[in-house]
């Protein structure tokens, strides 16, 4: 079984369980409005049991990888690499792309299509009144 995780929208983001063929097993999609983090295990682990499955039966992680919000789409990833180093398992990016080789573990990197603009300096709209 694979997991795939989603979380390259801003607000939404989507797990599933998949056969090795890609056949769908399961899915939850939900809000995720920058509660990804605290969301996207349980989601995880939620959709195990549904399926009456545990993490030995997972075989493979996949992640989207590009595009989207910088804060969503990172935290999916480390969430995938994570949860394949800890598993024991391999990360693979959903495009089919390549995988990264960091100290002898294989780990999927984040493609962003913009910069972060954490912690650049913004206009505000009330010093526009001064």
């Amino acid at each position: 079984m694979i997991i795939f995780i989603d979380t390259f929208k801003e607000d939404r983001a989507r797990v599933a369980l998949k056969e090795k063929d890609g056949k769908l097993i399961a899915e939850r999609s939900f809000k995720a409005d920058r509660t990804e983090a605290e969301k996207l295990l349980p989601a995880i682990l939620e959709l195990l049991k549904k399926t009456k499955s545990g993490l030995r039966t997972v075989e493979a992680i996949e992640v989207e990888n590009r595009g989207g919000s910088f804060t969503s789409l990172r935290i999916g990833v480390a969430t995938a690499n994570a949860l394949a180093f800890a598993l024991g398992i391999p990360v693979r990016p959903a495009d089919g792309g390549k995988t990264l080789k960091r100290a002898g573990v294989e780990i999927v990197k984040p493609e962003y299509d913009r910069e972060p603009n954490i912690g650049k300096k913004q206009k505000l709209k009330f010093m526009k009144l001064l």
